[in-house]
């Protein structure tokens, strides 16, 4: 279980306090879905959607890398 889990609703770090994901939980996030990028990918667009109803005043492409942008 991790400490770095979103603290809504401004989706900030509940472990670092930095913007969520924080480089702490992407690596997590690379290790518990290694070999699954496609399915990472479709986990993080689940709270691509969820960011976006809360942060209403963060451009959607802003939201994109923060959410998506760190997945190979």
């Amino acid at each position: 279980m991790t400490t770095h889990g979103p603290v809504l609703p401004i989706w900030s770090c509940g472990g670092c306090g930095s913007p969520w994901p924080c480089e702490t939980r992407r690596r997590e996030l690379r290790a518990e879905f290694d070999g699954a990028p496609m399915s990472l990918a479709l986990y993080m667009g689940s709270y691509l959607v969820w960011a976006a109803e809360d942060l209403t005043w963060v451009p959607a492409g802003l939201l994109h890398r923060r959410f998506l942008g760190w997945i190979r």
